[in-house]
């Protein structure tokens, strides 16, 4: 699972959130720094409002929350996110020793990014990417 502080590393650099599914997040208050939430039609569904889009808690599950606006949660993308953000960058993954390897073409120069966990891999991957992106 990608780390909180890439997750933030990727809001701050842009990546914009669009909740379906099955995504996972945070929320930025100290007191459920430890929860990790998940988008689903059941319990938790994103709502679209005049006034911005929310992520509404339906039913007892969460019973400190009715809802959050969605500018109040970080998302935690899966590594398939995060490797169809790469797109026709992405050439591979691949498990090295001790971390995990994500090569990028970009132009005519290849890259790699390292991290233990390869779905952090694959953020700073994304990060590049932004970054030539701004």
């Amino acid at each position: 699972m990608i780390s909180t502080e890439m997750a933030v590393a990727l809001r701050d650099a842009g990546l914009v959130w669009h909740p379906s599914s099955g995504d996972r997040f945070q929320l930025d208050e100290p007191e459920f720094e430890a929860d990790v939430f998940t988008v689903s039609e059941m319990t938790i569904e994103p709502r679209e409002y005049p006034t911005g889009r929310i992520l509404a808690f339906n039913g007892t599950t969460e019973w400190a929350l009715d809802s959050v606006a969605l500018e109040d949660a970080l998302w935690l993308p899966h590594e398939h996110q995060l490797r169809e953000l790469l797109r026709g960058a992405f050439r591979a993954l691949r498990r090295l020793p001790d971390t995990h390897e994500v090569e990028i073409v970009i132009g005519d120069e290849h890259r790699a990014f390292q991290h233990p966990e390869p779905a952090d891999a694959y953020a700073l991957a994304v990060l590049e990417l932004l970054r030539r992106i701004a």
